[in-house]
C-alpha cells in the first residue's frame, strides 16, 4: 500500500522573538544539555527532573521499569499530588484562581485561601465514608469548586473521573456503570450561553437508569434553582463542610497509584476510560507547563479548555498549580454576550499567556477579524493552540491579530492518552512554520511509520505517528480492559510502539506535520491523501472560514472527497455554484487535481462540542447517507445537524 501523499507548501517562517529569549526558560544551551542527557543516559535524565520537580515524601528506587505495553514509572515513590500542587505553594504571594463568571463576576482565591478550601472539602468527603482508590464522578462546570473536589480526591487518594458536564444523561450513566463509581459531585446549575442546564436533574435521570455503585451525591449550590432532593441519597456541599477550618494531612501515594480516570469522548464505539497514575503524569505536566509555556509565577494562564477533558486537566489544574503558578477560568461561551468576549477577558484581566483550540480561533475570525483591535492584548507574551492541527491562514491572524506579532504561538500535539504535551515549539528556541506543531520534546521519541513497520524518513510522505519509547505521563491502560488496550495501542507493531492513531509527515526541516486521523485518510483512486492538508488548503482561500473534509463511496474512484465549507462574514451571502468551483480550482491549485472536492457542501457552522472540536464522525454519516451515530448531548450546536443535511 502506498504512503500517505503530501503537496502541500508553507514556507513562512518565524524565529523566536528575540525580546521574548531573553527570559526564556529555555534556551538553546539549555535544549542541547536536555537533548544530551536524555542521549546519554535515559533513566538518570528522568530521574534527575523528577527529583528536581516533585516533592517526594519518599523518594524512588527505580525509574522506568516493565516492558510493553505495561510499564512502571518511579517505582517505591510516594507523594501526594494535592501536596505538590498546594502545600508547597501555600506561602506563594500569587494568586492560584481567578474566576470569571459568564455573567462577568469575578472571584480570586489565593493559594492559602484554596489549600484551605481543599483541605475543608477533603474533611467533608472523608465524613461520609468513602475510601481511598475508591471512584468519583464530578460533574461540573468549569467552576473553583471543580478544581476543589479534584484536588481533595487527590489528596485522599481517591480517584476522579471528570465527566464534561454537557454530556447527556445516558453518557454519564455509562461512565458511572463502568469504573462503578460511589459518588458524585455536581451542582443543581449553571449558564451557557445564556441558557439554564440543569446539572442535578441530569445526574437524577442518570439514576434512573440504574446506576448500583452510587451511595451520595454531593451537590454544589451554583445557582438560585429549585432542584430535585433526595435526604436519602444527596448531600448539599455547604451542610457537609466543618464548621471551622480543619487539616486534612495528604495521603500517602505510590508513584503508580491512580490518580484519575478520564474517558475519551466515544467518538467510535464505547468510550474508553484512560487510566493515569500520580508521579510521571505529574512529572510531563510541570515539566511542559515550564518548557512549552514558559509559565512562570508571574504569570497569568488562560487555557480556555473545560475541565472536563485532558487538557483542563495538565493545562487548566494540575501542571499550572504544581508550578505555583495563577490559572484564569471561564465558564461561559467565547461569544456570550458578545462575539468579542475572549479578548475582552484577555484585556481585563491582563492575561499573559492564552492557550485555545484552532476551531475557536477560527470561529472568532468568522465573527470579526478586526473586533480584537478594540482591546488592549498588551498583556500576552505567549499564545497556544490545542486540540487539532492549526491551519496556517489561522495561525497568521493569530500571530498578527492577537499577539501583535510579537508573542511566539506553540502548536500543541498530544493526546487524552499522553498526558501532556509531545511535539510542541519551544518559544525561546524553534523557529515556527504555520501549521506544523515542529518537533518532539526532550525525551521524547517519535517515528513515523508505514503499514508494514518500516520507518518513514523521507520528506512530505506521510504514515502512521508513533511514540517509540516510553514516557514519565503515558495511560496506564483503560479501566476494566486490558484487551482493548493492548488492541487499540499497542498491537498493530506487535507492542515495539505506542500507536497514536494519527497519520503525520516530516518536511524538509524535520518538523512533524500532523495529517489527521489514521480513520480520516482518504484513498483517491489509489492516491492516500490525509484530510487535514485539504482542510488547510481549502480554509487557506480568502472566501472561507471553516472547512470539514470527509469521504464517500464513490464507484469509480473508490472513495471521494465532500468538503463541508463555512464562508466568512462578508462572503456567506454570495453562496452559488462558482464559489464551489472556485475553491475545488484553489484546492487543485494548492495541492493537485487528485485533491479537489466532488462535493461541497456550504453551512452557517460546523457540529463542534463544547471544546470546539469539529465532531467529523457526524459528517461522515451525513456526506455517507448514514444515520447519525454515537452521542451527540456534547454538540454546541446540535441544530446545524439538519441544516447540513438540507445542503447536500
Amino acid at each position: 500500500m502506498k504512503n500517505i501523499e503530501s503537496n502541500f507548501k508553507e514556507s513562512r517562517i518565524y524565529t523566536p522573538n528575540q525580546k521574548f529569549v531573553k527570559s526564556a526558560t529555555v534556551t538553546d544551551k539549555i535544549l542541547a544539555n536536555l537533548h544530551d542527557e536524555y542521549k546519554n543516559n535515559p533513566d538518570l535524565f528522568w530521574s534527575n527532573l523528577a527529583k528536581q520537580e516533585i516533592s517526594w515524601i519518599k523518594e524512588f528506587t527505580n525509574v522506568c521499569a516493565g516492558n510493553a505495553p505495561d510499564f512502571e514509572w518511579f517505582r517505591e515513590g510516594k507523594l501526594n499530588i494535592s501536596e505538590n500542587c498546594l502545600d508547597r505553594h501555600i506561602d506563594n504571594e500569587n494568586n492560584a484562581i481567578i474566576h470569571i463568571s459568564e455573567d462577568n463576576k469575578k472571584q480570586i482565591i489565593s493559594y492559602k485561601e484554596l489549600y484551605q478550601k481543599v483541605n475543608n472539602f477533603s474533611f467533608a468527603l472523608k465524613s461520609i465514608d468513602i475510601k481511598k482508590g475508591s471512584r468519583v464522578i464530578i460533574y461540573m462546570p468549569t467552576i473553583p469548586e471543580s478544581i476543589i473536589a479534584m484536588l481533595s480526591c487527590a489528596r485522599l487518594g481517591l480517584i476522579h473521573s471528570v465527566v464534561f458536564a454537557g454530556f447527556s444523561s445516558e453518557s454519564l450513566k455509562n461512565r458511572i456503570n463502568d469504573c462503578k463509581a460511589e459518588l458524585i459531585i455536581t451542582v443543581d446549575s449553571f449558564k451557557r450561553n445564556g441558557k439554564t442546564i440543569m446539572s442535578k436533574e441530569t445526574v437524577d435521570n442518570a439514576l434512573k437508569q440504574d446506576c448500583p455503585s452510587i451511595k451520595k451525591i454531593i451537590v454544589f449550590k451554583n445557582s438560585d434553582k429549585e432542584v430535585s432532593f433526595d435526604p436519602n441519597i444527596d448531600l448539599w456541599w455547604h451542610d457537609i463542610l466543618p464548621n471551622s477550618d480543619q487539616v486534612v494531612l495528604p495521603e500517602v501515594m505510590s508513584s503508580e497509584d491512580i490518580l484519575f480516570i478520564l474517558y475519551t469522548s466515544g467518538s467510535t464505539g464505547k468510550p474508553k476510560g484512560i487510566i493515569h497514575t500520580s508521579a510521571g503524569y505529574l512529572l510531563n505536566c510541570i515539566l511542559t507547563n515550564k518548557w512549552v509555556f514558559d509559565l512562570k509565577k508571574g504569570d497569568i494562564f488562560w487555557c480556555t479548555a473545560d475541565i472536563g477533558w485532558i487538557t483542563g486537566h495538565s493545562y487548566v489544574v494540575y501542571g499550572p498549580l504544581a508550578t505555583g503558578s495563577t490559572i484564569l477560568i471561564y465558564d461561559g461561551a467565547p461569544t456570550y454576550p458578545k462575539q468579542d468576549r475572549f479578548w475582552e477577558i484577555i484585556s481585563q484581566n491582563k492575561v499573559t499567556i492564552f492557550y485555545t483550540a484552532p476551531t475557536a480561533i477560527r470561529t472568532l475570525m468568522k465573527l470579526g477579524e478586526n473586533k480584537p483591535d478594540d482591546h488592549d492584548l498588551s498583556s500576552l507574551r505567549l499564545l497556544g493552540t490545542v486540540g487539532e492541527p492549526i491551519n496556517p491562514k489561522a495561525w497568521v491572524w493569530y500571530q498578527k491579530k492577537i499577539g501583535k506579532e510579537n508573542c511566539p504561538i506553540v502548536d500543541t500535539w498530544w493526546q487524552t492518552e499522553t498526558g501532556a504535551n509531545m511535539i510542541a515549539p519551544l518559544p525561546g528556541v524553534t523557529h515556527t512554520i504555520p501549521g506544523t506543531c515542529t518537533k518532539a520534546l526532550p525525551g521524547i521519541e517519535i517515528g513515523i511509520m508505514d503499514n508494514n513497520g518500516n520507518e518513514i524518513l523521507s520528506k512530505n510522505e506521510g504514515g502512521n505517528l508513533v511514540i517509540k519509547k516510553p514516557w514519565p505521563s503515558m495511560l496506564r491502560g483503560i479501566w476494566g480492559d486490558k484487551k482493548r488496550y493492548v488492541d487499540t495501542y499497542w498491537k498493530k507493531y506487535n507492542n515495539k510502539y505506542y500507536v497514536t492513531g494519527d497519520t503525520a509527515r516530516y518536511d524538509e526541516y524535520g518538523n512533524i506535520w500532523i495529517m489527521g486521523r489514521s480513520d480520516d485518510v482518504v484513498n483517491i483512486s489509489g492516491h492516500r491523501l490525509g484530510t487535514m492538508e485539504i482542510e488547510s488548503a481549502i480554509v487557506s482561500h480568502e472566501f472561507v472560514a471553516e472547512s470539514a473534509v470527509v469521504s464517500y463511496k464513490h464507484e469509480i474512484k473508490g472513495e471521494a472527497i465532500h468538503a463541508f465549507v463555512t464562508l466568512g462574514e462578508k462572503y456567506s451571502k454570495d453562496i452559488g455554484p462558482d464559489v464551489a468551483e472556485e475553491i475545488r480550482e484553489w484546492v487543485k491549485d494548492k495541492i493537485g487535481s487528485i485533491a479537489k472536492p466532488d462535493k461541497i457542501s456550504f453551512s452557517t457552522s460546523l457540529p463542534k462540542t463544547r471544546s470546539g472540536k469539529i465532531m467529523r464522525r457526524l459528517l461522515r454519516n451525513i456526506a455517507r447517507g448514514e444515520d447519525i451515530s454515537g452521542d451527540t448531548s456534547t454538540l454546541e450546536n446540535e441544530d446545524i445537524l439538519d441544516q447540513l443535511k438540507k445542503s447536500l
